[in-house]
This record gives C-alpha cells, sequence and structure tokens, in this order.
C-alpha cells in the first residue's frame, strides 16, 4: 500500500459489526471472526489509528482481543455500560468501573486511549457527577488517556461544556445531519480543547442507498437523496467518496469512524478517501433538519427486515 494519506490517518475503525448484525443495510450481519482480523490488518497498513468499540456491542471486544496483536498501535476508544436510570448513586459509578475492567480484560490491554459515557443522559442526570469520577479515577490510574461522551445534540453539548472537562467526545455528522456544525458546536469544542470523532458518517448506510429502494419509512427524503447523489455524479464522486469528503472536509474533525462489514467494504473506503478532498461545494443545501430522518434511534423498528443494499 502506498504511504497514507492524512485523511486515511484521520479515519477511525468502528467496530459495532464485529458484535453485532447493525444497520440499516447491512445484508451481511456479523463480521466473520477472521475478516475481521483482515480488516484490521489493513487498518494498519494504511494508517488508521483509532479502533472505536463499546462493552454494549455485543462480542465487538472480545473479538478484537482476539484479533489484535500484543504490540499494535492503534488507539482503542471504548464507551461505558449505559445506566438510563433518573438518578446515578455511587453503586452505579462502581458497576461502571467494574464493566470498565471487564473491557480490558474482553480487549486484553492494560489501557486505552478513551473511554466515553455511552449514554450521555447518564452524566446529564442527577448524580452524575460520579461517572465522571469514576471516569476521572480511572485516567489517574493510567488505564485511559482520555476522557469523555457520546452526544447527540447541541443541548447536550451545552450542558457538558458548563458543568465538566471532557477531552474526547463522538457526536453524529454527514451531510443530511448538520445540526452540529449550523449550531457552532464543532468550534466551540475545538476551542474547548476538545477532540472530536464524528459518527455515523454514512447515516447507517441511508447515504450511499439507491433512492428508489428506501423502505416507505424514508419516502420524505426519497427526492432530497436522489438530488444530492445526482450532485455528487456531476462533480463524479461517488456516494462513498462525497460522504467522507464532507465529513474530513470540516478541519475540526479529529477522527471519522467507519463501521464496515467486510473486508471489500473496507478497501473501499480506503480507495475513496484518497479522492475525498473533492468535497461537494454546496453540500449544505443537502442539510435534512427531519429528526425522524436524521436521528437512526427515531427509525421505526421494522426497517430490520428492510435491508436491501449491502452497506
Amino acid at each position: 500500500m502506498t504511504q497514507p494519506t492524512r485523511n486515511a490517518i484521520r479515519l477511525g475503525l468502528g467496530t459495532v459489526q464485529f458484535g453485532l448484525d447493525y444497520g440499516i443495510s447491512n445484508m451481511d450481519g456479523r463480521t466473520p471472526v477472521g475478516e475481521a482480523g483482515q480488516i484490521v490488518e489493513m487498518a494498519a497498513e494504511a494508517g488508521v489509528r483509532i479502533i472505536d468499540t463499546a462493552a454494549e456491542y455485543g462480542e465487538s471486544e472480545k473479538v478484537l482481543g482476539k484479533i489484535l496483536p500484543i504490540r499494535h498501535r492503534f488507539q482503542i476508544v471504548t464507551k461505558a455500560e449505559q445506566f438510563g436510570t433518573e438518578r446515578i448513586t455511587p453503586k452505579q459509578a462502581v458497576q461502571l468501573t467494574d464493566s470498565f475492567q471487564r473491557s480490558l480484560e474482553n480487549l486484553r490491554c492494560d489501557s486505552v486511549y478513551g473511554l466515553l459515557i455511552h449514554n450521555v443522559d447518564d452524566l446529564l442526570t442527577d448524580g452524575g457527577e460520579l461517572l465522571l469520577e469514576a471516569l476521572l479515577d480511572l485516567k489517574s490510574q493510567g488505564l485511559v488517556e482520555k476522557v469523555g461522551a457520546s452526544v447527540y445534540t447541541g443541548v447536550q453539548i451545552d450542558f457538558l461544556l458548563s458543568r465538566f472537562s471532557l477531552e474526547l467526545i463522538q457526536l453524529p455528522l454527514n451531510v443530511f445531519d448538520q445540526r452540529l456544525v449550523e449550531g457552532g458546536y464543532l468550534t466551540r469544542l475545538k476551542d474547548a480543547g476538545v477532540e472530536i470523532h464524528a459518527r455515523s458518517v454514512f447515516l447507517q448506510g441511508l447515504l450511499l442507498m439507491d433512492p428508489d429502494e428506501l423502505p416507505s419509512h424514508f419516502d420524505s427524503v426519497r427526492n432530497h437523496l436522489r438530488e444530492y447523489q445526482q450532485a455528487n455524479r456531476r462533480r463524479g464522486l461517488t456516494p462513498l467518496q462525497a460522504s467522507l469528503g464532507f465529513v474530513l472536509g470540516h478541519e475540526e474533525i479529529d477522527c471519522a469512524v467507519v463501521g464496515v462489514c467486510s473486508y471489500d467494504h473496507w478497501l473501499e473506503v480506503l480507495e475513496a478517501v484518497e479522492t475525498s478532498e473533492r468535497k461537494l461545494d454546496n453540500g449544505r443545501r443537502f442539510a435534512c433538519h427531519d429528526e425522524e430522518i436524521i436521528d437512526p434511534t427515531r427509525w421505526r423498528a421494522d426497517l430490520d427486515e428492510a435491508r436491501v443494499a449491502r452497506w
């Protein structure tokens, strides 16, 4: 492989598909362990530094523990157990620490680069500061380099910046979901010294799908997606290239986390990122403000039965 490019180095490998059957357009299911090993090997050759996982990504952490070399240069970011309660107690802070210790055992490593609160509402609720204290204690022990949270909205970011000193944030960003760009949050986070990892780069594969084959839940955005893809073609860009280019075109983004289902898909991502600097000039006009579309947590449960593309 050629010398890694800056954009390739800014990619992060998302591993939810290593442990779960995940994604609206994922027809392949969980990635076989052997293929996951090939993906990780290719990521290392390409200069990718971040591997993203979570305690609640099924077997993902265990799979990584099996396939990662003993001496590797990846920076692993994982996410803590979710609680979803109205009040955080000292008992739950202990649970977070215990869960993280299991993550280290599953990953077969002594420490990780980042540990995030998976459900940001756990931090925002009464007693949430206890969880942050637990994170900082793990950091003081040298088990974690950076602590932070996975967020969805600007309101959540406002709260976190006003209450806590976080070092790492994971947030959604794609050409349809530009809420945090429009609200100036990327700039605010960088001004606060926060490392920013973008997820949902392909909106779970929606941006790469054939508009004519979308499930009925997406009827309202079908023509919007068609116009977006036509604009890409006029610039000589595939949907994959355009999606990567839009996110990596924001200099505030330190890492764009991309989940893939197969080795072939990962190769396509690495090839596409080489030309992703040719960002769609008017990408902002394709922003979508319908939260039923841009927030996958609001997608209908029956969409699992409507996988019609390979991403």
